[in-house]
């Protein structure tokens, strides 16, 4: 399965409009002009016109196709002002403050996504991830039963074996550093949603641990069987199964020993790990030492889509996440 082309088909064929809150970034625009081309979505740049057009021009983007927005001067601040404060008055908000906020182009780009105006969001070039998740966690705030934003990545390996020939999530590797039981089953529901809205599959779901149901006693073995219980209670539907060891939930030979019966060992193609140390290890080592293609962070949890990206992104890297939030915002 080459997963980025369907997702660019996903995107195509329901456009929605994306804020690239850092319009005058020389990437963006590159991917700007990408994104329009290809009718993966309908752009919108935020920042100083003049600024966009000039650096457009010298990077020989074409962004004719975009709606480019200065918020500092935008009809819509006063009225995106107002309602930050109604949010966020009892935190201590205030009118002035509020407006002076909403003139930064990612509370801005939240404000957009945040009232409809605009379908999702993609930052994080030149913006930290903290930058980026504040505002999205005090504006657009966390999906219904979910109270914690996780990431997912898109792992691809040669050997199609293993996950859905060849495809596989693994969560979280870039938010969450030690979530609890009830955040990791929280994280698992929310991935196997993106794992399904983004490639199709069935999402098949192994809650990963040292222990492989109850072979080690340990308080990190009781977490994640915890989480697993948790899980099901906040989607009975979902197909996941844990505690597992990283064999048994992906060899269907080490499976059939460790754990016969279960219906996720040997065939799980979204692995969720027990905290940001093993997940952000196992990506990076599938990545380097399988060859595998390693798409993300993608966010997730949040009630609309936000996708950061790494600030040593290339334009390709900001058209994929561009599609990303796009598929998503098609499943809100």
């Amino acid at each position: 399965m080459d997963l980025m082309k369907e997702i660019w088909k996903k995107a195509k064929n329901d456009k929605k409009k994306i804020v690239l809150a850092e319009g005058c970034e020389p990437r963006v625009l590159i991917a700007a002009d990408r994104i329009i081309k290809e009718g993966l979505a309908n752009v919108v740049l935020l920042g100083d016109e003049d600024t966009i057009k000039k650096a457009a021009s010298e990077n020989n983007a074409n962004i004719d196709g975009a709606e480019i927005i200065d918020p500092v001067k935008s009809q819509k601040l006063q009225s995106y002002a107002d309602y930050l404060y109604e949010l966020r008055k009892n935190k201590g908000m205030t009118p002035e403050k509020a407006t002076e906020t909403v003139k930064d182009v990612l509370y801005y780009g939240t404000m957009m996504v945040k009232t409809g105006d605009a379908d999702g969001m993609v930052a994080g070039s030149v913006h930290t991830t903290g930058d980026l998740l504040r505002p999205a966690l005090q504006i657009i705030k966390t999906a219904p039963n979910i109270s914690v934003v996780s990431s997912t990545f898109i792992m691809i390996v040669p050997n199609k074996k293993y996950g859905a020939e060849g495809l596989l999530f693994f969560a979280d590797c870039a938010v969450n550093p030690n979530p609890d039981e009830r955040q990791l089953a929280e994280i698992a529901v929310s991935t196997a949603k993106t794992a399904k809205s983004l490639s199709g599959i069935e999402p098949k779901v192994a809650m990963l641990s040292f222990s492989t149901k109850g072979s080690a006693k340990h308080e990190l073995v009781d977490k994640v069987s915890n989480a697993t219980k948790i899980a099901k209670e906040i989607d009975p539907n979902i197909n996941l199964d844990g505690e597992l060891q990283a064999d048994a939930a992906l060899v269907p030979e080490v499976a059939k020993l460790k754990a016969p019966g279960s219906s996720i060992a040997g065939c799980a193609n979204v692995l969720v790990f027990p905290d940001i140390q093993a997940g952000n290890i196992g990506y990076k080592l599938v990545q380097r030492l399988a060859g595998a293609e390693a798409f993300g962070p993608i966010t997730q949890g949040l009630a609309k889509p936000v996708n950061d990206l790494s600030r040593g992104c290339v334009p390709d890297d900001i058209v994929n996440v561009a599609a990303i939030t796009a598929v998503q915002a098609q499943n809100i």
